[in-house]
């Protein structure tokens, strides 16, 4: 019998060969004039192709969103012609791709920003944590709050990106409004000390991430359109003082748009999917009826016994997609993995990046 996690699946719009989810990954390789992609990203996702959906790297929405050194953008012509090599590549490997929609917001240092200008943020409160600029890691900058006159500026940021998306052949895309980036940094009263209709109450703080939503489905449609939260992650500093409610009250709104799907960190990003008293990501889950997409340091067997127990529809893998191109192939027939490089994990060139072996031992390019 093959277990569901290896079955096909529709989410959305999107008709999906098994429900197993290439993970956003952040590798720090486009271009380092100008952030496009080039030749290696379309081996790299081509090579993953496997996967019933694959979500890139987090893709900045304009030159103000950018936080870390050589990520990729989807706001200049060169950018949205290096994404399409990857599209159409991925497509004639029988894949589908989506991308992932990202402001770091205050997760940023002026070396990285336009004219050297201070990151932005809902309140001009430091992260207290660090990025990776040309010259390695470097303590975040003082941010700026973001002006409410300017809100309309970064919603339309959005949605241009998303007609982007659109222009490079992409199936659809994600919503990042978690780790501590600018979204997630509206949502928590940790960061959002705003005294406008976008900060204070619940229903303010949440106001902004619908809005973006409302602006990116109206590019799309609702059914093209994920999202992803990280509810009870203090990733990159941020924290909140009660999450439940916060959360609860964002995914009902979400609900509305008819969404393909709702990708949920569960836990601390990377450390685990331990919950305090009173966190309930299933209380979540029965808010939204869309997909429910889960994650975080999911292995083979936990994997296929959540969804065979109907607690989530897909799985996203991160780390494991980055030494195991062919993963999904690898997880149906429990064969052994690939163990990962971290020292070339962000940064570099082929070496960590496009030459591990599938499970026949071949290095496959792009063709």
């Amino acid at each position: 019998m093959t277990e569901k996690l290896f079955t096909p699946v529709t989410i959305g719009a999107l008709d999906l060969k098994n429900r197993i989810v290439m993970a956003p990954l952040t590798r720090n390789r486009a271009s380092a004039e100008g952030d496009a992609p080039h030749d290696l990203h379309v081996t790299y996702y081509t090579q993953r192709a496997g996967a019933g959906l694959i979500i890139t790297e987090a893709t900045q929405i304009s030159p103000e969103g950018k936080g870390y050194v050589q990520t990729p953008g989807i706001y200049t012509d060169e950018q949205i012609a290096g994404w399409k090599k990857v599209t159409e590549a991925v497509h004639a490997k029988g894949g589908k791709i989506i991308l992932q929609l990202w402001h770091v917001g205050r997760i940023s240092h002026v070396s990285l920003q336009p004219g050297g200008q201070a990151p932005v943020a809902p309140s001009a409160i430091n992260a207290g944590g660090q990025t990776v600029t040309q010259d390695g890691f470097v303590d975040t900058s003082d941010p700026r709050a973001l002006e409410t006159s300017e809100i309309p500026r970064l919603i339309e940021d959005y949605r241009k990106a998303a007609e982007n998306a659109k222009a490079a052949g992409f199936d659809g895309v994600e919503i990042h409004a978690g780790n501590g980036y600018l979204l997630d940094q509206f949502l928590r009263d940790g960061a959002n000390k705003r005294d406008d209709q976008y900060g204070g109450s619940i229903e303010n703080r949440a106001r902004l991430v619908l809005e973006v939503t409302e602006a990116v489905c109206s590019v799309w449609g609702g059914d093209r359109v994920g999202i992803r939260i990280s509810p009870f992650s203090g990733f990159n500093n941020l924290e909140d003082s009660d999450p439940q409610p916060l959360f609860e009250h964002l995914v009902k709104g979400l609900d509305r748009f008819g969404l393909a799907y709702l990708h949920v960190i569960e836990g601390d990003t990377g450390a685990g999917r331990t919950l305090e008293t009173g966190q309930s990501v299933a209380a979540m889950r029965k808010l939204f009826n869309g997909a429910y997409m889960a994650n975080n340091c999911y292995g083979r067997e936990d994997a296929i016994a959540t969804v065979d127990a109907g607690e989530a529809d897909l799985v996203a893998f991160g780390r494991p997609y980055i030494a195991n191109p062919d993963l999904a192939e690898r997880l149906e027939k429990n064969a052994e993995l690939n163990e990962g490089d971290q020292s070339t994990f962000y940064g570099g060139g082929a070496e960590g990046y496009v030459d591990y072996p599938f499970m026949d031992g071949s290095v496959r390019d792009a063709a």
